[in-house]
């Protein structure tokens, strides 16, 4: 039942602890210490990992523990124990020593990139130049997200060989990531296409979160800010995301060629904004969630399979690049759940960065192709543009040639009839002459007619006003029905026309400040004061103001009243004008008393109804 011990002899430079070989203990109270740790070890406490990558809960501590077995062989050879997560967030490592005692150190993600015992991206504890025999080693690891214990041990020898070229990949992939941006931010200076500046801004989120979750950036750009460090890759992810989906959609004319994958990638973008925002203000934690870039990246890759379809031919070498992201972001993530044993180690760890590379590069084909398509496609443009001048040219020179011979033509008919022309134009001679005389006659008529017209008009004028004349005296004299009376004033423009001719007949006063000029005011007929803006109403100190009923009805009550002397009584008003009798009476009512009050005054009722209305007592009739 003891746990599997590793063996390390002259062969081993690295081994990779992975199922039985690593067991684990759950410290959920975080007040183990390595006495208690011990005698759980002894008293068989600890569990065996049955996957092939233990993993470590969120905010629990954990123990592990591995047993190795030194041969003689590699008695005294120095060595690490290497953590391969550069994410977890605290590693405490009890490393055996030859007496049998036990040296604590501690390393991780919360702690400075300083505190570490290599300038390495990973977590490395120094294993003491340990004799043969059988040694236990113990880690108690807090990560703050779900992590993959992945624990390595190797000789220093090999460590430095492989960190050197691991290092030296990074150099080249980084390498390529500048030339690419370099390339294409030149390419946008020229051609000024947007395509190309989101191209270099998305590579360089790709370089970015890169860095940020290989160490790299931890190690060289912000080594003294482990707090940054645990979610600056959400803000790589982020851009990473937004600049692929807008680099899709200038360099496929995603809106010309798929309206509604366009519809789709603008909401995408939305909600992947939603979601960022969220995570940095209320979640962070949900950064670790790293999966969910899939999702725009699927959509990016549909839309370009999609346009392929379509027929549009650089969205070829878009889909081959975005397929090689995908099948490496596939075995990334097999390779985190432990489903890539059958893999080479490189491949599992390193998949998404060579998929990023191959698909930079088939997108600068794409880029290119499409280059050459337009280049393409102006060259076809251009000798189409000869061909037509080349026609245009021969068509000119043969319609140069017809307008010759036409030319030559109508200069002969030209000279033919010219001759007439000049034998007509002696006959045009006389007849002008005949079409003078006739001319003066007609003018001297219409001078004749002229004065004519103006006797006419002059009669007319005098016709109407006698006519006019005429109506008032019969006004005067009989009483008009409404019908009639309607006649000469049929409608409120009418009334207010006539109201204004009989209260401004002289000039204008302003009855606020005396000013006599005026402009014309908002209400029709009404008159606002240059001066101080007070406007008056045309209605304002007549018998009419606060008047509530048609004011045709309202001058006609007042004609029957004034031509009847105030005999008509409220009734007949009300069946005549079909008012209420309540409002005719208080009508005839006030306008009895303006009659009363010019026979007191002694003025003459012969001056005609319309005099009754400049009263400066109004009316108060409410219907």
């Amino acid at each position: 039942m003891a746990q599997k011990a590793v063996q390390i002899d002259e062969h081993t430079n690295q081994h990779i602890f992975t199922g039985t070989e690593v067991e684990f203990l759950k410290d959920s109270a975080n007040r183990f210490t390595i006495d208690d740790i011990q005698r759980a070890d002894k008293e068989h406490r600890f569990t065996k990992n049955d996957d092939y990558y233990p993993e470590s809960r969120p905010g629990i501590p954990y123990w592990y523990k591995v047993k190795l077995q030194v041969q003689d062989s590699r008695t005294g050879v120095p060595a690490v124990i290497e953590f391969f997560d550069q994410t977890t967030n605290d590693i405490v490592a009890f490393m055996p020593t030859a007496k049998g005692t036990y040296i604590q150190s501690r390393s991780g993600a919360d702690l400075d990139f300083t505190n570490r015992l290599y300038d390495h991206k990973n977590f490395e504890f120094q294993l003491q130049h340990l004799p043969e025999g059988s040694y236990t080693c113990y880690f108690r690891v807090k990560p703050k997200d779900k992590v993959n214990i992945i624990m390595v041990y190797r000789t220093v020898s090999f460590f430095i060989h492989y960190a050197l070229t691991e290092y030296l990949t990074y150099g080249l992939f980084y390498g390529i990531i500048l030339i690419f941006s370099l390339h294409n931010l030149l390419m946008f200076l020229a051609v000024k296409k947007r395509r190309y500046i989101y191209y270099v801004l998305y590579i360089l989120s790709v370089g970015l979160f890169e860095m940020s979750t290989d160490g790299i950036a931890f190690q060289y750009i912000w080594p003294n800010a482990p707090g940054w460090n645990q979610y600056a890759y959400g803000f790589a992810l982020f851009s990473l995301s937004f600049f692929a989906l807008a680099f899709t959609k200038e360099l496929l004319d995603v809106r010309e060629n798929a309206p509604r994958l366009n519809k789709i990638i603008n909401i995408v973008i939305v909600l992947r904004s939603f979601y960022f925002v969220y995570c940095l203000l209320f979640n962070k934690s949900l950064f670790y969630y790293k999966f969910i870039e899939f999702i725009p990246l699927a959509i990016a890759f549909i839309t370009g399979i999609s346009i392929w379809i379509k027929g549009f031919k650089p969205a070829r070498f878009f889909v081959v690049g975005y397929a090689f992201l995908c099948l490496g972001f596939i075995i990334k993530a097999l390779a985190a759940l432990g489903y890539t044993r059958m893999l080479p180690g490189a491949i599992g760890n390193y998949s998404l960065g060579m998929g990023f590379v191959l698909e930079m590069l088939f997108l600068s084909f794409s880029i290119g192709d499409q280059v050459r398509l337009l280049r393409r496609q102006k060259e076809e443009a251009q000798d189409a543009t000869i061909k037509q001048m080349e026609v245009i040219h021969d068509l000119k020179d043969s319609i140069n040639k017809e307008l010759e011979i036409k030319v030559a033509e109508r200069t002969r008919e030209v000279n033919e009839k010219s001759n007439e022309i000049l034998k007509q134009s002696h006959i045009i001679e006389m007849q002008n002459i005949e079409l003078v005389t006739i001319n003066q006659q007609l003018q001297d008529q219409a001078s004749e007619i002229t004065r004519m017209n103006v006797l006419l008009e002059n009669d007319n004028i005098q016709l109407k006003t006698n006519i006019e004349k005429v109506t008032d005296a019969r006004a005067l004299s009989t009483e008009l029905t409404f019908e009639e009376f309607s006649a000469k004033y049929p409608d409120q423009e009418t009334c207010n026309k006539f109201l204004a001719g009989i209260k401004w007949v002289g000039d204008f006063a302003c009855i606020k400040c005396g000013h006599h000029l005026y402009k014309n005011g908002r209400a029709p007929y009404s008159r606002r004061c240059s001066k101080c803006n007070y406007e008056e109403s045309v209605l304002y100190n007549t018998i009419f103001q606060n008047n509530r009923i048609p004011i045709n009805k309202a001058f006609y009550i007042v004609y029957l009243i004034y031509t009847t002397k105030g005999k008509i009584s409220s009734y007949q008003l009300s069946e005549k004008l079909n008012i209420r009798q309540s409002t005719c009476w208080q009508y005839s009512l006030r306008i009895k008393e303006v009659l009363e009050s010019q026979k007191r005054n002694k003025k003459s009722l012969q001056q005609g109804w319309s005099k009754l209305i400049l009263n400066t007592e109004p009316l108060t009739v409410k219907i």
